[in-house]
């Protein structure tokens, strides 16, 4: 059979290398991938982003079935368009990617149907929004309605900073239609989790736990990212966490999508914000992998994706039990210079090595020219390392870094750092 993976960035890559993995699976065509997809002989890239240019791929290959990474095909209605053309695609319909696409719809849906959240209040007017924060003070967040391809949250410390991200983004219009509404919300402490299921319509089949790492620098400082890096499974999802999350954040959700009309499929995330009593709260949903979490978890996973997506797709995920690598995995985002503000294009990427039973590179952020593997995004390379334990996961992953280079190459040194305080 012959599958199509939507998407160029380091979990579109996972989700292909994996898939691709099927002994039933012919060939994964990636639209449009990277240069990490480029060299795989089991996978082809597709230079195709129009969705309609897309569809007609599909059908005219014979696609088995699709699955979508990123947010901004689903936020645009690709599930809709395919399904309307009789094509089997994992993902949310348009309709349902609002739960990413509008934080305002998600927080207002959260509250609807009661699901833990920080308080907030939405604003299209920046004076209103000023004054609001003088009320509130700070620490406190603001986030983009709209997709703002991981750059429309901030995490404002002082007053300061977030009277200038409500400047940057209703009074000068810095992130476009994105920020044409802002959300101002509560600043929630504690340690955050990624929690992400497969969802076919009634049907939840949670995946592996995970923590993403947002800032850039060693110690959660500097700006949010997209993720430095990530490791499976998360200790701080505990038994208990994990069913108490699923009763009181993912089903709720799920139920109260089929309740307002909107069948929920494909993945959902939710970020989650654990304080230190251990009470869970929803930072955001993602309707889609995260990036760079899908590069350990797929890494962990064991046994035939295809079939899983099949189910899926099928509407019996009820007959699904995942096995998992019993092995932590822990990934380091190697980035371009300048990211994230101003990532530079263009620089050579060399050292690479071959995939091993304990270290594997996803790609992002590169492409070929000439032949030559180059930088042409932010987050260039995922590294993942496995291995019994935390440390040695880092170990794997670390020592496989340090045969890459590239000029200007930035990385945190730190991933997994909470997992190991953890255990003493």
């Amino acid at each position: 059979m012959k599958l199509l993976v939507v998407g160029s960035g380091g979990r579109e890559h996972a989700l292909a290398w994996k898939l691709a993995q099927s002994a039933r699976v012919q060939i994964v065509y990636v639209a449009p991938g990277n240069g990490g997809t480029a060299q795989d002989a089991r996978l082809r890239n597709v230079d195709i982003t129009d969705l309609d240019a897309l569809a007609d791929f599909a059908e005219k290959e014979q696609i088995a079935l699709t699955v979508v990474g990123p947010e901004a095909p689903l936020a645009a209605g690709i599930v809709n368009l395919f399904r309307g053309r009789g094509l089997k695609v994992f993902g949310p319909t348009k309709e349902a990617a609002q739960l990413e696409s509008s934080k305002d719809f998600a927080k207002a849906f959260m509250k609807r149907h009661g699901i833990p959240s920080a308080e907030y209040e939405t604003f299209f007017d920046a004076a209103a929004a000023h004054a609001y924060l003088d009320r509130q003070g700070a620490p406190i967040v603001i986030k983009a309605d709209g997709l703002a391809a991981g750059k429309g949250v901030v995490v404002a410390a002082t007053l300061d900073e977030a009277h200038a991200a409500v400047d940057m983004m209703l009074a000068d219009n810095k992130l476009g239609d994105a920020g044409a509404r802002v959300v101002i919300e509560a600043f929630l402490e504690g340690e955050e989790a990624s929690f992400i299921v497969m969802v076919d319509g009634k049907h939840v089949l949670p995946l592996a736990s995970s923590q993403d790492h947002k800032r850039l620098s060693d110690g959660d400082a500097g700006p949010n990212t997209g993720g430095m890096g990530a490791y499976s499974p998360a200790p701080i999802v505990t038994p208990q966490l994990h069913a108490r999350v699923m009763r009181e954040i993912i089903l709720p959700t799920v139920r109260g999508m089929e309740k307002e009309g909107i069948r929920y499929t494909g993945f959902l995330y939710a970020g989650l914000m654990i304080d230190a009593q251990g009470n869970p709260k929803t930072l955001e949903f993602n309707c889609r992998m995260g990036d760079p979490e899908t590069q350990p978890i797929m890494a962990r996973l064991k046994g035939d994706f295809s079939k899983v997506i099949e189910q899926a797709i099928a509407g019996t995920l009820d007959t699904v039990e995942l096995t998992w690598d019993r092995r932590t995995a822990l990934g380091v985002v190697l980035a371009a210079h300048g990211y994230p503000d101003a990532p530079r294009k263009g620089d050579r990427i060399n050292g690479i090595p071959a995939e091993t039973e304990h270290a594997v590179t996803f790609h992002a952020g590169t492409t070929l020219a000439g032949g030559k593997l180059v930088t042409s995004g932010g987050r260039v390379l995922c590294v993942v390392g496995l291995a019994d334990s935390v440390r040695g996961a880092q170990s794997a992953a670390y020592d496989t870094v340090n045969q890459i280079s590239f000029d200007g190459m930035q990385y945190r040194r730190d991933i997994g750092y909470r997992a190991v305080s953890r255990k003493h």
